[in-house]
């Protein structure tokens, strides 16, 4: 990562943190390879949760392959950066990641969603190495992230927690709840990064109860809040560098990530019941060779 300077007049504080045209390449290429292995396994279990996927792939991509300091050879290192995933239904594209680093076998990721295969809809932190927290029920997952902060500072590691919600998860009153805890304690080293894709399972998410302002209501709970294009590779990764790096700040950090839910396949982008389906071997193709054709 690029050493903290002073940024430059009119540039966003991340503006020294920029990747090279090297990375973005790389990172725009992972996140096209967690789409395509999405599909693959979905296969396998026959329905799945695509578009949620592929609405997060670019900020997986970036945390997993960039920002997050991990140990490939011990993923219960206890000074790694942890992540916990609320929306915990887009498992599925962290799994290929987990197998790339060695976490888990290529047969246990070919294996998804089998019988006695420890790799289901959802992460389980008992199950699968590298997972940091079990998700199922929405809306916990900053609690569990709250606690994971205060565990840094209580044992004196440098880690940073990093939590992804979806933007439905903002209806859960426990959020808030820890929202205010995080900024009571002024947990710096926890950042919150909300997939705001604008639909959940039973639609738009501001048909079903309204979340709007979020980025005013995080502010006024005591939180840092940036909001930027969760698909743009270059202002992603640099604002998730700048937000891990900075230790000036005495308060928590929220991240609102712009997402397109389905991203990079044009009929799920403007279909929202892909929210969980199964395409047929045609569509499919239509999928694969889209994601494939696509500079995100």
């Amino acid at each position: 990562m690029s050493a903290s300077t002073a940024p430059k007049p009119n540039m966003p504080p991340w503006g020294n943190y920029f990747p090279t045209v090297e990375e973005i390449g790389y990172l725009r290429d992972r996140a096209q390879f967690i789409r395509l292995e999405a599909i693959r396994l979905i296969e396998i279990a026959k329905v799945g949760h695509y578009s949620s996927v592929f609405s997060a792939a670019e900020v997986f991509a970036a945390l997993y392959y960039d920002v997050m300091i991990i140990n490939r050879d011990d993923p219960d290192d206890p000074d790694r950066d942890r992540f916990l995933m609320g929306k915990g239904h887009a498992a599925v594209g962290l799994f290929p990641i987990y197998a790339e680093f060695g976490f888990i076998s290529q047969d246990t990721l070919n294996g998804y969603t089998r019988l006695g295969n420890p790799l289901g809809d959802h992460p389980d932190m008992r199950k699968v190495p590298g997972v940091d927290f079990s998700s199922g029920s929405i809306g916990h997952a900053l609690s569990a992230g709250v606690g994971m902060a205060l565990g840094a500072r209580l044992n004196d590691r440098d880690y940073t927690t990093f939590v992804m919600t979806g933007d439905g998860e903002m209806q859960e009153g426990q959020v808030w709840e820890a929202a205010l805890s995080a900024a009571h304690h002024k947990l710096s080293n926890l950042v919150c990064i909300v997939d705001r894709n604008g639909f959940q399972l039973d639609g738009a998410v501001d048909d079903v109860m309204g979340i709007e302002p979020l980025d005013a209501k995080w502010r006024a709970f005591g939180w840092e809040v940036h909001v930027i294009d969760g698909h743009d590779i270059n202002e992603l990764t640099a604002a998730l560098r700048f937000v891990k790096a900075d230790k000036t700040r005495s308060c928590p950090v929220c991240i609102i990530a712009k997402t397109i839910k389905g991203k990079g396949v044009t009929y799920m982008e403007t279909e929202p019941g892909w929210h969980l389906g199964y395409l047929t071997p045609a569509d499919a193709q239509r999928a694969i060779d889209e994601i494939k054709s696509r500079v995100i």
